[in-house]
């Protein structure tokens, strides 16, 4: 079951007093940006934040919760809890101030390939 625009237009609209949130699809599920900084996952209509020492001081009860098989845990934040714009706001941003920057994928050509002859 992908993530529905209902849900994204409801979480982007709880975070946008924090400026550059922005989203991006994946397979029909989505990655949530702070200031380009990639902070979590949307997936199946429910939130997976990057686990932070910072997030975990905000939330009362943590669950985990893996957002595809494989992946490694994160915290599981239900959406009872999106209601309360401030809380998640600040959520949302002790993570993305706990998290390193990405890495710049240097803008480099692909080298040409010698032909076997």
């Amino acid at each position: 079951m992908a993530t529905s625009k209902t849900t994204m237009d409801f979480l982007l609209d709880q975070l946008s007093g924090l400026g550059e949130v922005s989203t991006r699809k994946m397979f029909g599920e989505y990655c949530l940006y702070l200031a380009g900084k990639p902070i979590a996952l949307v997936c199946d209509d429910q939130l997976f934040l990057k686990p932070t020492d910072a997030g975990l001081g905000l939330i009362s009860k943590v669950t985990e919760g893996y957002p595809y098989p494989g992946a490694k845990p994160y915290f599981l934040v239900t959406a009872d809890l999106w209601e309360d714009r401030e809380w998640l706001g600040q959520l949302i941003q002790v993570t993305a101030n706990a998290l390193p920057q990405p890495n710049s994928k240097p803008n480099s050509k692909p080298k040409p390939r010698k032909k076997n002859v």
